[in-house]
């Protein structure tokens, strides 16, 4: 039985599905059988359950199938579930096949590859990463197949190359198998990602100099990766040498669309880094499931998918350049002022499909003749957005409207060739209009006027033999026949060949038959075989003008972008910031971008402001009060600002900042093992070690994590190292509840109170929302306990305590021993001395709870 089952797998089909299997380890096979991609053995197992198919068994092997139109569905839910999908394709004629048709594995699908897919959201890139080290330097090369996007960068720390990912948001990621041992914790991290990527390994040599550097100056038919600003970034190289080859040799995906290679400098831009972009929520919501909880969501007023991923970049690397914010800022303005035109530039905008991807469909063999009738329609529109432009008239956007150039050519070559409304799949036929293709035009016709043929040829072989009953029909196996009676047979021209004999009748095939039946038989795989021909040829010619079309794309994205902001600014209130090189930070009636727009008009807005000489406001006041909501607008107004988005307040000046901090919010890390505070310090020890002068630092409630001295030691030593270590004197708003904290204004130059205004009346305390200065006398916590409806017992009870706690003094405990046999005498106290030869006017109130912890714990 073994040896035949044996046998029975071995099979020329399934020694064939083995070899491709074999090809493509880890993957589930989709093997091209026919109209079906089957899949066989433990495949067919996993792909039954995870697609909800129907099992089968043929002599023994389990079996199941999907539909080869329906196949991108299926692959769809299945990388969307983490699996790797090979696709095994016939690549010969089964016409022109000696055997077995041939078949190989020509794609394999991943989650940082998916191309033609549900799987991809139209204002977000599909990043695959590659990461490397070599000496000091991590490298790190990112590419999005669809829009041929690829760079290559290097970080000077493990921390930098997680924050650089986190703003990627790579949905796959290529490292050294060397990482699984040598970089665990690093490795732990970036599977954490807000992406949840997926992992894959290659060996070390994999990532070798050499052969990164010959694979990328071939591919690029270059001498020397100097011009991309590459020179002397070997881990760089090594990271985008292995990622180009992973994605050509090992998925087998296309790359001659990959025509150019980008450095992503960090150095350009703003540094954001992850725990920041997650506590502001600038892309990906802190609650996962939130909607529009994001300030992308917000802002983004794009009209293109490649506007929306433009924008993206921008609010993820804000500039630091005073110039290249200006440049920005002046279209928006031009935009702004012009309003009637803004919306006549939207409304072009409108018709415009993504022609980044679409291209690359076209470039690399993916697309489809809807895809080509896609980039006609928004080619055709790109005349309509000229026009709109021309009331503007910056150095910006002018810039942009050359760059678009007449695509009409290309657009008119798609329209003169294909239908208005061409199929989704190209085996569907109908692709191209009547007139385009003469001998298409034949063929089409002989299949449509088949019927009326068969019926004009009945009529006149009836009236040139003079057989009334003579009928022309047609039968699978035999073809075409004439079929008279037996009676009339005789009768019949010696040109007509007898073909069939029945019981009554007699059946006759003509020259003139047969060359209608060899027509009408071939027409369907002549058409299937000339379209194809045809589309393949147009295909080719419109990717020689891909080039074209990408800029086209980019200068649409940026005129996208820069109108989608005048249009956030003008429909939200916002104003144009001054962004100089000074070390200002003041903004008049500051709002917060996202709640203002919850709160239906009633956001009350805050001045922010660092004058001179000013460093670090220590803000206090009850919980619910408004103070996270003022730390958050600050940082949010700087980002906004530096990526040349108008500002929601009545007037800003920003010198240029060069990090933005937070340490907002509490959160445990259970999966690591570590407590909230674990999280809360070490966030803030990257902000104390990475800071700068030109930085801006927004904590709030440090050290509420632990006991209260130690909780209050440690927020006094982060606010008093950003206030007194050289080169570290970031601009800080640091909220805290506590109050022993607000002396740091009187003993240390630099630091500020502001407090939360309230309205206190009967015991009953109002939310104002307004910042003020100076400090806060009391924290209302027992106020807002009743709030958030404590019961009434628990909060008597708290009450009561609070005047005990408020009330009590703590006294030392005796430790001298009562003598049995003498009098009582009063000893020396040495702790009570101690006290009272403390000088408390030179005491911080730091100090003196030091002093008193250190006598309690004697």
């Amino acid at each position: 039985m073994d040896s035949q089952v044996t046998t029975i797998k071995e099979t020329p089909m399934m020694t064939q599905w083995h070899a491709c299997k074999k090809s493509a380890k880890e993957c589930l096979l989709f093997f091209r059988l026919g109209d079906f991609y089957e899949a066989f053995e433990e495949d067919a197992i996993i792909m039954a359950k995870e697609l909800s198919l129907t099992l089968t068994k043929r002599q023994e092997i389990p079996m199941a199938g999907v539909p080869a139109h329906t196949a991108e569905t299926y692959i769809d839910r299945l990388v969307a579930k983490g699996y790797r999908v090979a696709v095994a394709e016939q690549v010969e004629d089964p016409k022109q096949a000696q055997g077995i048709v041939k078949r190989e594995v020509v794609r394999i699908v991943t989650p940082g590859t998916v191309v033609n897919s549900s799987l991809l959201a139209d204002k977000e890139s599909n990043y695959l990463a590659a990461c490397t080290h070599l000496n000091h330097s991590w490298g790190v090369a990112l590419i999005d197949i669809t829009t041929a996007e690829l760079y290559a960068f290097e970080c000077e720390n493990g921390q930098e190359l997680l924050d650089r990912l986190a703003h990627a948001n790579p949905k796959e990621l290529l490292f050294p198998e060397t990482w699984k041992e040598g970089e665990k914790e690093l490795l732990r991290e970036c599977k954490e990602l807000s992406s949840s990527p997926t992992c894959h390994f290659k060996e070390k040599w994999h990532f070798d100099h050499q052969s990164a550097l010959d694979l990328l100056l071939n591919h690029f038919n270059v001498h020397s990766l100097d011009g991309f600003g590459l020179k002397g970034q070997l881990a760089a190289i090594n990271a985008a040498g292995a990622l180009l080859a992973y994605i050509r040799d090992d998925l087998q995906l296309p790359t001659m669309h990959i025509r150019t290679l980008k450095t992503n400098s960090q150095s350009a831009f703003m540094y954001i880094d992850q725990a920041t972009a997650r506590h502001l929520e600038l892309t990906q919501p802190q609650r996962q499931g939130e909607k529009e909880a994001t300030l992308i969501d917000l802002i983004d007023e794009t009209k293109t998918p490649m506007g929306g991923r433009l924008l993206r970049k921008w609010l993820n690397q804000p500039l630091l350049s005073a110039s290249g914010i200006r440049s920005r800022q002046i279209s928006v303005e031009a935009f702004y002022t012009h309003f009637s035109s803004l919306l006549k530039l939207r409304s072009a905008l409108d018709p415009i499909r993504d022609l980044e991807r679409i291209i690359m469909r076209i470039e690399t063999g993916f697309a489809s003749p809807r895809d080509l009738s896609a980039l006609s329609f928004s080619l055709f529109a790109i005349p309509k957005v000229i026009e709109t432009l021309l009331p503007f008239e910056t150095p910006l956007i002018q810039t942009h409207q050359d760059a678009l150039g007449d695509p009409t050519p290309i657009a008119r070559l798609i329209a003169t060739a294909l239908v208005d409304e061409p199929p989704m799949r190209l085996s569907d036929g109908g692709v191209f209009r009547p007139g385009y293709h003469a001998r298409l035009d034949e063929l089409t016709a002989i299949k449509s006027s088949s019927k009326k043929w068969i019926q004009n040829y009945q009529i006149q072989l009836r009236q040139e033999t003079g057989i009334k009953t003579l009928k022309v029909g047609f039968t699978r196996v035999f073809g075409y026949y004439i079929e008279v009676s037996k009676a009339a047979a005789i009768r019949m021209p010696e040109s007509f060949h007898r073909r069939q004999t029945l019981v009554n009748n007699e059946r006759y095939v003509t020259e003139t038959l047969k060359t209608f039946e060899h027509k009408i038989l071939s027409a369907d795989e002549q058409i299937s075989a000339l379209e194809a021909e045809l589309f393949h040829a147009l295909r080719l010619e419109i990717a020689s003008h891909a080039q074209k079309v990408r800029e086209s794309a980019d200068a649409l994205a940026h005129i996208d972008c820069l109108s989608g902001l005048a249009k956030l600014a003008k429909e939200r209130n916002y104003v144009c910031p001054l962004v100089d090189e000074s070390d200002s930070f003041e903004v008049e009636e500051a709002r917060h971008p996202i709640i203002e727009t919850t709160l239906a008009g009633t956001f009350i807005p805050n001045d922010i402001q660092f004058g001179a000489g000013k460093r670090l406001a220590l803000i206090t006041g009850p919980n619910m009060a408004g103070k996270s909501t003022y730390l958050r607008e600050a940082a949010l107004i700087a980002i906004l600002a530096q990526m040349g988005s108008f500002v929601p307040a009545q007037k800003a000046h920003i010198g240029l900042i060069d990090k933005v901090f937070s340490r907002i919010g509490a959160s445990d890390d259970l999966t690591r093992g570590q407590s909230t505070f674990m999280v809360e310090m070490t966030e803030a020890a990257n902000i104390l070690n990475n800071a700068t002068n030109r930085s801006f630092v927004i904590l709030d409630e440090i050290g509420r994590g632990t006991s209260t001295f130690d909780g209050i030691s440690i927020a006094w030593a982060i606010a008093e190292y950003l206030l007194t270590t050289p080169g570290k004197k970031a601009k800080t708003l640091f909220a805290t509840h506590y109050l022993e904290l607000t002396e740091l204004a009187e003993k240390i130059p630099g630091a500020f109170n502001l407090s939360v205004s309230i309205h206190e009346e009967k015991g009953e305390i109002i939310f104002l929302h307004k910042i003020i200065p100076g400090s806060a006398d009391k924290s209302y916590g027992i106020h807002v306990a009743r709030l958030a409806g404590l019961p009434h017992e628990a909060l008597r009870r708290a009450e009561e305590k609070l005047i005990e706690l408020e009330t009590t003094v703590p006294v030392p405990p005796k430790t001298a021993q009562l003598e049995l046999f003498s009098p009582q005498q009063e000893k020396p106290c040495p702790r009570c001395e101690e006290i009272e030869n403390l000088d408390l006017n030179s005491l911080t109130p730091i100090e003196s709870l030091r002093k008193l912890f250190d006598l309690k714990n004697r």
